[in-house]
């Protein structure tokens, strides 16, 4: 998860579930401790019954079918164009190994020159 507003990044999780989010979902309230919205996408882990939402975190769902509302979307369009884009892997391994090097390499300014 990216903070467009300031550019600090969270956590990158390798699977997406319910139970994943949960435990997101708890640090990231941990780690805040202050109370905050979270505007989220409709995917179906950020709307699940099962989902547990901790008192300090509201939640808004964006409508569906606007990636242009989502700001982490141009993020993960220049991740895509500068790792995996017009490119083969060998393995999955080999994918997520290039994206998380890229990544761990943006600083604050470069993600908040794509999100603002």
């Amino acid at each position: 998860m990216s903070d467009p507003s300031n550019g600090n990044n969270f956590t990158l999780l390798d699977t997406v579930n319910t139970a994943c989010m949960n435990v997101f979902l708890e640090e990231l309230a941990e780690e805040i401790k202050e109370d905050f919205i979270l505007i989220m996408d409709g995917a179906g882990w950020h709307k699940s019954k099962d989902l547990i939402v901790p008192k300090n975190i509201q939640i808004i769902l964006l409508p569906p079918y606007c990636p242009e509302l989502n700001p982490v979307e141009r993020l993960w369009r220049f991740i895509k164009d500068n790792t995996i884009k017009n490119k083969v892997f060998e393995t999955l391994k080999n994918l997520e190994d290039e994206v998380c090097e890229f990544t761990k390499n943006l600083t604050k300014e470069v993600v908040l020159g794509i999100c603002e």
